[in-house]
């Protein structure tokens, strides 16, 4: 359909607005979800032995969760309110499937936190330790059951269930809150990222106390702390290694576009090769469809294996999913934008019926978005499907930045690997006693915080930046789900978030060095 230059700028500046607050967002939510129960564990040891070692430690990483929490709290409130300002015709459409999961997510994790989160850090001498202690484990639950229900409005936009369309609206209604809740991309959605957010906060633990040994500060608390993170640390890089894997193979099957797009697998076929790392060509320099790579290192059947569990499967290609490939039942872009087209024209015809006062047309029309009849079974499958591709003007749009995924992939998945080396590696080393005197490895634990942030935002990356050209799989693209707002108006508020976000994050990174400096308490 046509556009205008001001609502290709609006879209533009819409989806920069929203990738910069997320992404600022998610710089300060791995690292509540993981300390809290880091933080957790150390006052349960304090519980168990009353040694004020385990006081005055627990006390000191609980100061550094309270300052990250607050300020993650303060950027996720902006993210939400994001959806109504930038991007109602999405909340027109969804809101009724999408709203039920934040809003159970306010209820019931938010409102735990925040009761909690005083007593916890205020609490000290003015309640019993019990309750205290239960106060901590109930915040650091809080955050991961909040992150539970953000996931699976998020995993409900990579692969919709649980719903069917209500054509007298032109709105999604929830059916199922189960199958929104269990789907295979929620539920590896939540583990992974989860998981990939505790293996962060122990690399923060291990970095800071990295700190103090160069400093010759504080060695017992140092020391300590290094030993619970470690083991924290490898259990959940291994197990974030396992979710990864399951996530492959659920993408392979709800969204083989991402797939192919972050292998930079054009040409489909079985035994596809796993690139375990090269150089992608820019598009300009390739001389022929196959030269894609200036270098690459490849393992055979790896990508098939991975994928479908058989080495031997074939895995599509972004050819296969541009132009179809009918020898394995994959309709081409182009026929899916004519479904969908049909979908629109469809939905558009019942409308005009029902307003003009045709009854027995519109609800002919009607009945065919209704899944409970073959015909409303067959068009629901065939047609509204691909209801979204009817606002794409080229099949080329389905196609995602290609060297963005490749290259976030192998970020994520390389250091991810690398990580467990490490905390293998600073576990014996702490567990010897020599820790201390290797200033080298000191110097990479304290290195590898950075990195790890970086990796976690490059999994973000290729979540968000992988299902473009769409905000709903196959439902709704994003050019169809902004508001109606002058592009001028998203530029302005986009640069007053940068100037803020950035504020706080600067702020966060002093006052945290401030109290890493001070130290735990003296008493």
């Amino acid at each position: 359909m046509p556009m205008d230059a001001d609502f290709l700028q609006m879209i533009d500046w819409s989806r920069a607005q929203f990738a910069m607050t997320a992404m600022y967002h998610w710089l300060f939510v791995p690292l509540t979800l993981g300390l809290g129960f880091l933080v957790a564990i150390m006052e349960t040891i304090y519980y168990r032995t009353g040694d004020p070692f385990w006081r005055r430690t627990t006390r000191f990483w609980m100061r550094l969760f309270a300052v990250n929490f607050a300020i993650g709290v303060a950027t996720g409130l902006i993210l939400e309110f994001e959806f109504g300002t930038n991007w109602s015709n999405y909340s027109h459409f969804v809101g009724d499937i999408f709203g039920a999961p934040l809003a159970v997510e306010g209820i019931m994790a938010f409102f735990l936190e925040a009761t909690f989160f005083a007593v916890m850090f205020f609490g000290w001498d003015r309640v019993s330790r019990r309750f205290h202690l239960a106060s901590t484990w109930l915040v650091a639950i809080g955050a991961s059951l909040s992150a539970l229900w953000i996931l699976v409005a998020n995993a409900w936009m990579q692969y919709p269930v649980g719903m069917t369309f209500n054509p007298e609206t032109a709105r999604n209604e929830m059916t199922s809150f189960w199958e929104v809740l269990l789907s295979p991309v929620a539920i590896n959605k939540f583990f992974h990222t989860v998981s990939s957010a505790y293996l962060l906060s122990a690399v923060f633990v291990i970095g800071v106390s990295a700190w103090f040994l160069l400093k010759g500060r504080e060695e017992r608390m140092a020391r300590a702390s290094i030993r619970i993170a470690t083991i924290w640390g490898l259990v959940f890089a291994l197990f974030t290694a396992l979710t990864g894997d399951k996530s492959g193979a659920v993408i392979a099957e709800v969204q083989p576009m991402k797939l192919a797009a972050m292998e930079a697998h054009y040409e489909g076929g079985a035994k596809a090769p796993l690139v375990a790392f090269g150089v992608v060509k820019p598009e300009h320099l390739r001389q022929t469809p196959d030269d894609l790579f200036h270098f690459k290192v490849a393992i055979p059947g790896m990508l098939s294996a991975m994928s479908y569990r058989d080495v031997d499967a074939y895995v599509a290609g972004i050819d296969d999913l541009l132009y179809g490939n009918p020898q394995q039942g994959i309709l081409s872009a182009a026929e899916k934008i004519e479904r969908g087209k049909t979908a629109i024209e469809t939905l558009a015809a019942f409308r005009a019926a029902r307003k003009a006062g045709e009854t027995m047309r519109a609800d002919s029309l009607k009945a065919l978005f209704n899944p409970d009849t073959e015909a409303g079974k067959s068009f629901l499958e065939n047609y509204f499907a691909y209801f979204g591709y009817g606002y794409l003007s080229s099949p080329e749009q389905t196609v995602p930045n290609v060297p963005l995924l490749f290259y976030s992939f192998r970020i994520m998945v390389g250091w991810g690997m690398f990580l467990v080396l490490l905390m293998l590696i600073v576990w014996w080393q702490n567990r010897k006693g020599t820790l201390p005197r290797h200033r080298w490895l000191l110097w990479l634990m304290m290195l590898a915080v950075p990195i790890t942030y970086v990796a976690s935002q490059a999994g973000w990356v290729l979540a968000e930046v992988g299902r473009q050209p769409w905000v709903i799989q196959n439902l709704l693209p994003t050019s169809a789900a902004v508001s109606g707002i002058p592009s001028g108006s998203v530029v302005v508020t986009f640069f007053l978030f940068l100037l803020l976000f950035t504020g706080l994050l600067v702020a966060e990174v002093m006052i945290l060095c401030k109290q890493i400096k001070i130290g735990p308490d003296k008493v």
